[in-house]
């Protein structure tokens, strides 16, 4: 029998999307339903000193305006670490805590009226009166603010240190001291952030249901539950298909929590979307970061020290810091290493997870470092790294559970044509450009969450898999039904995956590539369950022609128990459930669960080389990449088709992050210049030319049972990186600041 893990199975839900009948947050219409706009604040920093609403409230068709001075207090989950992964469900609690301004764009009031159109007029005649300070708002310009923060993101160590590395700097032949810079970037999913509050019931029995576009039911659940004092069996988050999310929807963002302030007021369901430009404001961004890499080495290039300094943004009213330099804590092998992570405190919302956190900003300073220091003793940039490869985790001294690192060199090497590169920047010529070549590695620790998966058998030869899980794109419908298909011997297309209800069994929310190994995991269980329980149901069902057989002798094809031994004694499973009682309204059901095995006998990675060409126009400066390879190795791949789409979609935003990307901070206001899809720049179908991304084999039975470890996040790892290396090989000049541009490079070009 085939399997159907690992196969290229096109998308169980695609139909549903192409035909419109996948309904999103925003398509969700409910009866009574209003309409709620925010009201932001235009300056960064100061008090609110007078808010005017009588306009507003007398406009046609509004039903209230809420502000600070007419809603009850919010509960602060004061319980949450600082820095770890917690701290994202505190952001609801910092909308109307009071008058305090802490950035432009802070909502201050949300207006309610029948109408969408009426309630976006209405909120143009809230009048705010404000005292303003002058904002705190560009990283660069206030290093000298920055401070130890107490954990960084994931609740990691803030610093960590290994030997000497003043000695090992000492010690090394060749050093590298540079400083790389990265921008703010912002998520842009194309769905919008929205939500639909409704409530229902009185006093005790009064209930929340939230419609959100969330990556996450089950924690917003808990959030919204604690902030607004409820218990969390009366609030249900509902998020069936997501546009988008790249961890900006991963938290509960304010305007959550104002809808159901809202809903509450006007006792009626109501639907808030945030508008494009207050994407930018509203659901966090990625930080800037200013990174220090030092370098030292021998002369046959064998590191004797690394040292990765971050300085990063972070808000005034929290503190979420990303741990950039992480990923120099184990990708190579060095004896003398160091990190740290500083903050600084601006008047700018609170950053979040995006794509790879810490991982996608921090190999773009630590890779072109190992790029400079290939240059600078004359070694290939791939043996460089093969001669620093780390054996085992150089921060605990685990071994791997899998590391395909060197297959994924070798391969790449081979596929992209490597041995042409020259060594020699700017020494090969095309017409009027320049062309180089560029390599970085990549690596991402493999996150695993307890999850649980429910399966029911149908009597007319179909199954549901159902789990508070998410699909943001990925293909989580497609993979789930993929595994349960194996094991219940059922075409993917027989089988219905529903997901993103807090009603459903709960699962972690769809980020840190969590997904696959943790989901995938729960479903295998349930679906074993499930089985184990038809072929229990048929030994012991006298009418069955298995009745008193062996469990261990039965199997599972094509909708039929056979037993192994006397293939003719066989019955559909159908049959089996309708004799037993088992119909439309009685499925039979099971769960399974997942929990994860302790981790400290097995460090658990995947890792990756990105691989570009980069022409560079020796005229302009405008610089384009003509091709792209990833080398993956990600554990079992569960579908090939879904599988490249993700990487192939990480190693755009990738590219994205080198040429394109970066959002700019007006230094006098605190507000961004360009928050809108015309003025931030992200990759579009001209800007990609030849793109592949590929998968090494790669067996781990140590990671779960299912062997995969997740990739929606390695492809962008990197990329940046080989971007940038790419373009010095080409042209002979360092960018060490993101996005690269023509008018950094201009200058050298014609110098």
């Amino acid at each position: 029998m085939t399997t159907m893990v690992g196969q290229p199975v096109s998308r169980v839900d695609g139909a549903a999307k192409v035909a419109g009948g996948a309904h999103y947050t925003a398509d969700v219409s409910l009866p009574g339903l209003v309409h709620a706009v925010l009201v932001d604040s235009t300056i960064a920093s100061g008090r609110i000193r007078a808010i005017d609403t009588a306009a507003a409230e007398r406009a046609p068709g509004v039903l209230a305006v809420v502000t600070h001075l007419n809603v009850p207090k919010l509960v602060y989950p004061a319980d949450a670490p600082k820095g770890g992964a917690s701290t994202l469900r505190r952001v609801a609690v910092r909308a109307f805590e009071g008058p305090q301004i802490f950035f432009a764009g802070q909502h201050i009031a949300v207006v309610v009226a029948d109408t969408l159109e009426r309630a976006t007029h209405a909120a143009s005649l809230v009048v705010v009166s404000t005292d303003q300070n002058q904002p705190v708002a560009v990283l660069t310009s206030h290093l000298d603010r920055a401070y130890r923060p107490e954990r960084i993101n994931g609740n990691r160590e803030t610093d960590t240190s290994a030997g000497d590395i003043e000695r090992g700097l000492r010690d090394a032949h060749v050093q590298i001291d540079e400083i790389y810079v990265t921008p703010i970037e912002h998520h842009n999913s194309i769905e919008l952030s929205s939500c639909i509050a409704l409530w229902e019931g009185v006093g005790d029995a009064k209930s929340l249901t939230v419609y959100d576009s969330t990556q996450g039911v089950c924690d917003q659940r808990a959030t919204l539950a604690t902030t607004l004092g409820l218990p969390q069996e009366r609030v249900r988050v509902v998020c069936a298909y997501l546009g988008g999310g790249f961890g900006g929807k991963l938290s509960v963002r304010p305007h959550t929590a104002l809808a159901a302030l809202a809903a509450d007021r006007v006792g009626r369901p109501v639907k808030l979307v945030v508008k494009r430009e207050q994407m930018f404001t509203s659901i966090g961004y990625r930080a800037a970061n200013v990174q220090r890499m030092r370098l030292g080495a021998r002369r046959d290039g064998q590191l004797t020290a690394i040292a990765h300094d971050a300085v990063l943004g972070t808000a005034t009213h929290e503190e979420w810091v990303e741990q950039s330099a992480a990923i120099s804590r184990m990708l190579y092998a060095c004896p003398n290493r160091r990190t740290t992570h500083r903050a600084v405190r601006l008047n700018l919302d609170t950053p979040t997870i995006m794509r790879a956190p810490g991982e996608a900003p921090g190999s773009f300073a630590s890779e072109q470092a190992m790029d400079e220091l290939a240059h600078k003793l004359a070694i290939d940039p791939i043996a460089l790294r093969l001669r620093n490869y780390a054996e085992a985790d150089p921060e605990t001294g685990a071994p791997w559970s899998s590391n395909s690192l060197r297959q994924c060199y070798q391969v790449g090497a081979d596929r992209f044509g490597w041995s042409q590169r020259s060594a020699t920047p700017r020494a090969r010529r095309e017409g009027h450009e320049l062309v180089g070549f560029g390599v970085a590695s990549a690596a991402r620790a493999v996150n695993l969450l307890p999850a649980t998966v429910r399966v029911r058998l149908l009597a007319n030869g179909r199954a549901e898999i159902a789990t508070a899980a998410h699909d943001i794109g990925t293909g989580t419908y497609t993979i789930l039904a993929q595994i349960a298909s194996d094991v219940l011997g059922l075409a993917p297309d027989r089988i219905d995956v529903v997901l993103g209800d807090t009603l459903l069994p709960p699962s972690p929310a769809a980020g840190g590539s969590t997904t696959a190994p943790s989901v995938g995991s729960a479903t295998q269980m349930a679906a074993e369950a499930a089985k184990r329980a038809l072929v229990a149901l048929a030994i012991a069902d006298g009418h069955s022609p298995l009745f008193g057989t062996n469990s261990d002798d039965v199997e599972l094809v094509d909708r039929k128990l056979v037993v192994r031994t006397a293939p003719e004694r066989a019955e559909a499973v159908d049959s089996l459930l309708r004799r037993n009682g088992y119909g439309p309204d009685r499925p039979l059901a099971v769960e399974g669960s997942y929990l994860p095995p302790p981790r400290k006998a097995w460090s658990m990675y995947s890792f990756g080389v990105q691989f570009c060409e980069a022409r560079v126009d020796a005229d302009l400066g405008l610089v384009r990449v003509e091709r792209l390879l990833g080398v993956f190795g990600v554990g079992r791949v569960l579908n090939a088709k879904t599988a490249r789409s993700q990487l192939v979609g990480g190693m755009i935003q990738g590219l994205g992050m080198a040429l394109l990307e970066g959002t700019v901070v007006d230094p006098r206001l605190g507000r961004f210049v360009n928050a809108s899809m015309a003025d931030y720049l992200v990759p579009v179908n001209a800007d990609i030319r030849s793109i592949d991304a590929i998968c090494v084999d790669e067996v781990d039975p140590r990671v779960n049972a299912i062997g995969a470890k997740g990739l929606g996040e390695i492809p962008i790892i990197g990329t940046a990186a080989a971007v940038a290396n790419a373009v010095f090989n080409a042209t002979g000049i360092r960018v060490r600041e993101l996005p690269i541009t023509a008018e950094k490079l201009i200058g050298g070009l014609q110098g």
